[in-house]
């Protein structure tokens, strides 16, 4: 599991279709994945209720593995160095 990757903390996407993207990270699951704000999004379809009687549909982050984000700090001195 990704000891160095926390809640609250800023990361960069290194790989897949995101690659480049920032954000914070909104959640740690058990399962080597994270919720990163803003990245990887889906659209989740809600069915009618009494409260939502028009049905709707909600954009929300869907999980990334850990292994491929990188924390902003450690992106950041990465390509200063490459410079």
């Amino acid at each position: 599991m990704a000891k160095s990757i926390k809640r609250e903390q800023e990361v960069v996407v290194i790989a897949g279709s995101h690659k480049g993207k920032r954000g914070k990270v909104l959640e740690v699951m058990g399962n080597d994945r994270v919720l990163v704000e803003g990245v990887n999004m889906i659209t989740k379809y809600e069915r009618k209720t009494q409260e939502n009687p028009e049905g709707s549909s909600i954009q929300r982050e869907a999980s990334i593995h850990y292994s491929n984000v990188m924390l902003a700090e450690k992106f950041d001195t990465k390509a200063k160095s490459k410079k």
